[in-house]
């Protein structure tokens, strides 16, 4: 069972919705990469704001996906693509189906 987590809401730039979700897309693929990142999802909440959730079985796997090549991309594309800056919620888990 996944131990740890990450929760990372987003708000897209007005007018920047479509290429936000594209990005988001994108990163299945690189998520599909990194062996310590259990799951990956990328989340559409309401119009114009996005969520990543990630799950991870110890802190080393976490901490490779938030300096890996996912992280540094949405980064590189902040200032671009979001409203404002992402917010990373390093979450614990308790109990997992």
């Amino acid at each position: 069972m996944p131990k740890l987590a990450l929760y990372v809401p987003l708000k897209a730039k007005s007018g920047k919705e479509a290429e936000l979700e594209a990005f988001l897309k994108q990163g299945a693929e690189l998520a599909a990469q990194e062996p310590g990142t259990i799951t990956w999802y990328a989340l559409s909440e309401e119009p114009g704001r996005f969520a990543i959730f990630d799950t991870f079985e110890d802190e080393s796997g976490r901490d490779a996906h938030l300096n890996g090549p996912i992280a540094a991309a949405l980064m590189a594309k902040a200032e671009e693509l979001l409203a404002e800056p992402p917010q990373i919620h390093k979450i614990s888990l308790v109990a997992a189906k």
